[in-house]
């Protein structure tokens, strides 16, 4: 299934090479909002919320619209492996894994556990850097998710679902998002180096690839609203800068 939206996404961002990139920053003022009837996630009004300083739990939310280096992204990779949210995300497909048996070859107990986790960690850590630092430095693409502004929810699942298949290039224009889908290809083909037997077929590489697709589709989902719910809940302390361009 996830080849064909491969070709699809392929398909779409061809035919908009000079449209806004999905995620580019609007030069407009914060205070005019987008004209009605006008599609956020393809006009150059919708607004982009750049946070104030990097997130610990989102690494990856954009803090400024200028491209990045390639030690840049390279950091990047790093800090997103290390995340609270990769740390967050492994536990919990650790723990359905543990409850399902898969990959059966783990067993049970607190050493199948284990073994899942560290599974789920590793490949995160090859999927960041095939994806965020190899494939994004070599194909100039930024692998950071900027925030939009104003989304109503139907459209904010929108924009994440995109975001999966389209992003923007270094220099600000619309492309393929060959980082984010080729990183987990590549990280999963790594994974059967060490993933136990009985689970490294074509097969369990391209379910695995499907899950990967679909935990970024819901990733971009929390992403997009993380500065709202740290904001309200305080989970993570925010520090006033009068430099940042929005919070």
């Amino acid at each position: 299934m996830a080849m064909p939206c491969v070709a699809d996404a392929i398909g779409l961002a061809q035919e908009s090479q000079s449209g806004t990139p999905p995620a580019a920053p609007s030069s407009l003022p914060q205070s005019q909002g987008a004209p009605q009837g006008t599609n956020p996630l393809k006009s150059s009004v919708g607004f982009v919320l750049l946070l104030q300083r990097k997130s610990v739990v989102f690494p990856d939310i954009a803090t400024s619209n200028g491209p990045l280096t390639a030690w840049e992204k390279f950091k990047l990779a790093g800090n997103s492996s290390v995340s609270l949210a990769t740390f967050g995300t492994s536990l919990i497909s650790a723990g359905f894994g543990q409850a399902i048996d898969r990959p059966a070859g783990y067993g049970q107990g607190g050493a199948g556990f284990g073994k899942r986790f560290g599974a789920e960690l590793a490949r995160n850590a090859s999927d960041n850097m095939f994806g965020t630092f190899l494939i994004a430095s070599v194909m100039h693409e930024d692998p950071r998710f900027y925030v939009k502004r104003d989304l109503s929810l139907k459209q904010a699942v929108k924009y994440s679902g995109v975001r999966v298949f389209v992003t923007r290039s270094d220099s600000g224009n619309r492309t393929v998002n060959l980082a984010g889908l080729l990183g987990p290809l590549a990280s999963e083909a790594l994974a059967n180096t060490y993933y136990p037997e009985g689970s490294r077929s074509a097969g369990d590489t391209f379910v695995r690839y499907g899950s990967d697709l679909a935990w970024k589709f819901g990733g971009n989902m929390l992403r997009q609203y993380w500065p709202k719910i740290n904001r309200k809940l305080r989970l993570v302390p925010v520090q006033p800068d009068s430099s940042a361009r929005s919070q």
